[in-house]
């Protein structure tokens, strides 16, 4: 099997990585490309940080396993499979799945704080910045967190102002100078999606040469 091809693809919360991601992974065959997603590495509810208005915070580094991270990406990067317990976003109605993360020739590593962990970092070997306005962010993020959490207007403006926007300012934005490609997406990724899936899908052919 050919050496996996690691793409690092980080961003602000609510740029549309999901979005861009779910596309991503469609334009390939399942057994050509493999997603290793941060939100499988968070720390326990109890383990978080609660700021001093009582309010837990998960936007921080502080809140993801990075070294459990960082040696699974190395684990696939050298074609061994990984296994790891879903994150169920402390659900307690939701039975944790056995995830199986199978070596690739792509493999996709994605996470906001992704270029900011340096054992991450260091194993990708292309970074990919998706980039958005932060008024265009802010809309996305009041619409998700209204409609998939349920969270109030209130809290979804509490959270972005102290928890997600210094986070973006500290550990997200100023990495986006390190990016091989940014891709803006305050309307659509289209053409950006396109250039991406026609270079990896050249690496894949690279390998089966």
């Amino acid at each position: 099997m050919q050496q996996p091809f690691i793409v690092g693809i980080t961003g602000g919360s609510a740029s549309g990585k999901t979005t861009f991601l779910r596309r991503l992974l469609g334009s390939f065959p399942e057994e050509d490309i493999c997603l290793i997603s941060q939100d499988n590495y968070y720390h326990p509810r109890e383990s978080q940080y609660i700021d001093v208005n009582g309010v837990t915070n998960f936007d921080l580094p502080s809140s993801i396993d990075s070294v459990a991270y960082a040696a699974d990406v190395l684990q696939i990067s050298r074609g061994e499979e990984v296994r790891r317990p879903e994150y169920t976003f402390n659900n307690p109605n939701v039975v944790p799945k056995d995830l199986v993360f199978r070596p690739a020739p792509i493999v996709v590593v994605e996470g906001i704080f992704v270029f900011y962990f340096e054992e991450v970092a260091k194993l990708l070997d292309l970074k990919v910045y998706i980039d958005a306005q932060e008024h265009v962010k802010l809309q996305r993020r009041i619409v998700r967190d209204r409609d998939e959490r349920g969270y109030d207007l209130e809290d979804v403006l509490y959270r972005y102002t102290n928890h997600v926007a210094p986070t973006y300012e500290k550990y997200i934005q100023p990495f986006k100078q390190d990016a091989d490609i940014v891709i803006p997406n305050n309307r659509h990724f289209d053409k950006g999606l396109e250039v991406l899936v026609g270079y990896l899908r050249g690496k894949v052919a690279e390998g089966k040469r």
